[in-house]
């Protein structure tokens, strides 16, 4: 079994669903006692969120390249970033290490693609739904990204950084989402990615008429899948 190096912490409530659900899968994998064998650095979020809001991505990806380096130094085999938004500087992550890091977007995109789904609606963080480093990821797999309108992304922003990340799960919000949701169904949406590793806390396929793709579950799962390789 390979080492994952895990790179947690943004938030760290979506880092415990990482290590349970890679824990959960091994088991079910091999049986017996059998768990993950993984490294984990949780980095201190608030200085990433910082980084966030004003703009300096590079000086968020070389922090979180010095992590990557120090996991690998620790025996990772390979890494993975638990959270969507900061894929947006992996870039600067691999300038400082060998080992490979296991992109998000793509898991998904290779989940996405066993549905025969062509169209999706994107949920996540402003920087996910607006930027074009995650939604081009998907496009260039062949799926067709539909994101809500600007005053419903500033509602699902919200409720991520305000509520979910602290752990604070409201059934407003959750309504809120739902018809989020449905709009984008109405648009075409055939199926929605939970593209922060945070909503799936708030939504589940029961909130949903189409197919829920959770990057959660997902990466984590194919993140055990590779190290069973």
């Amino acid at each position: 079994m390979k080492t994952i190096g895990l790179i947690g912490g943004m938030s760290w409530k979506s880092t415990v669903e990482y290590y349970q659900i890679m824990n959960e899968e091994v088991k079910n994998r091999l049986g017996g006692l059998h768990s993950a064998k993984c490294l984990l650095y949780s980095i201190d979020f608030e200085e990433i969120e910082r980084y966030q809001a004003e703009g300096q991505w590079r000086k968020a990806g070389l922090r979180l390249g010095d992590v990557a380096q120090s996991l690998q130094k620790a025996g990772a085999d390979f890494i993975v970033i638990c959270t969507n938004t900061m894929h947006k500087v992996i870039e600067h992550i691999e300038e400082k290490i060998t080992i490979p890091i296991l992109h998000i977007a793509d898991a998904t995109a290779n989940q996405i693609k066993k549905t025969k789904i062509e169209t999706v609606g994107l949920l996540g963080t402003k920087y996910t739904m607006e930027q074009d480093f995650y939604k081009a990821r998907l496009e260039s797999n062949g799926i067709k990204v539909l994101v809500p309108n600007e005053s419903e992304r500033e509602i699902v922003n919200k409720v991520i950084f305000e509520e979910l990340c602290l752990g604070n799960i409201q059934q407003s919000s959750k309504d809120d989402y739902k018809q989020i949701i449905n709009h984008l169904v109405d648009q075409g949406a055939e199926g929605v990615v939970l593209g922060c590793t945070e909503i799936g806390t708030l939504i589940n396929s029961e909130d949903c008429d189409v197919p829920i793709f959770d990057t959660t579950v997902i990466h984590a799962a194919q993140a055990v899948k590779k190290a069973l390789e």
